[in-house]
């Protein structure tokens, strides 16, 4: 199995309380992980380390095959090819769809943004919506525009954070359903943070159960 992302005991620190501590798993290229526990087991924090917006006080982070924290080496976000859904879409209000999903594209061509903001509106199914603004949509499909915005430069790992949170039951099982089909057909390695169980079982291929900052088992939903 070719590795999309891997951990090695991680440990992250707050003012010299740990809230990650020595934490460690491997998702392999295609696969969709997800991080389950309760509001402060730590999940977040793991998310926002891999991401690089938090330093590590132990171990390594390695996305496809590339150090990219240690507590010596720290890679900006921007050059870890990773897309990120956070859990309120953190849509800009003052720009139509397409162009939300465009933001990301600036070190694409004109002609080549245009095309591929095209594929990603038809891989959410929001073709009609080009021209619309978030408020004028509703929450499912703001949830696809940051999903498509997220695709669009072709990372290499996609992170989602609570992603289906701010939703009601029936469209949240729904969307849990769409994105991971989304996902498997671009053979996407995606990391989704939970508290929802029933989430994590519809979303991932593997799943680790989190409490106070350490897993406490990673493996797949039926085992």
């Amino acid at each position: 199995m070719v590795t999309a992302l891997e951990l090695n005991m991680v440990s992250k620190a707050y003012d010299g309380t740990c809230v990650v501590e020595a934490l460690s798993f491997e998702l392999g290229k295609g696969q969709i992980g997800c991080l389950l526990g309760e509001s402060g087991c730590g999940k977040t924090t793991v998310l926002r380390c891999i991401a690089g917006f938090e330093a590590i006080q132990a171990g390594t982070i390695t996305i496809n095959e590339t150090v990219v924290s240690s507590p010596s080496t720290m890679l900006s976000p921007e050059r870890r090819r990773l897309g990120m859904v956070f859990q309120d879409y953190a849509l800009f209000p003052h720009l139509a769809i397409a162009k939300n999903i465009a933001f990301g594209l600036y070190r694409f061509e004109e002609n080549e943004r245009a095309v591929r903001v095209s594929e990603m509106l038809d891989l959410v199914g929001l073709a009609s919506q080009t021209n619309k603004y978030p408020h004028e949509i509703s929450g499912g499909q703001q949830q696809r525009v940051a999903l498509a915005r997220a695709l669009a430069p072709n990372p290499d790992l996609l992170l989602m954070d609570e992603p289906f949170s701010n939703l009601d039951v029936a469209l949240r099982e729904r969307l849990c359903i769409d994105i991971r089909n989304i996902l498997k057909e671009l053979d996407m390695s995606a990391l989704l943070v939970t508290h929802n169980q029933h989430e994590a079982f519809a979303m991932a291929d593997v799943i680790g159960v989190m409490r106070t900052g350490a897993l406490e088992q990673w493996d797949t939903a039926y085992n």
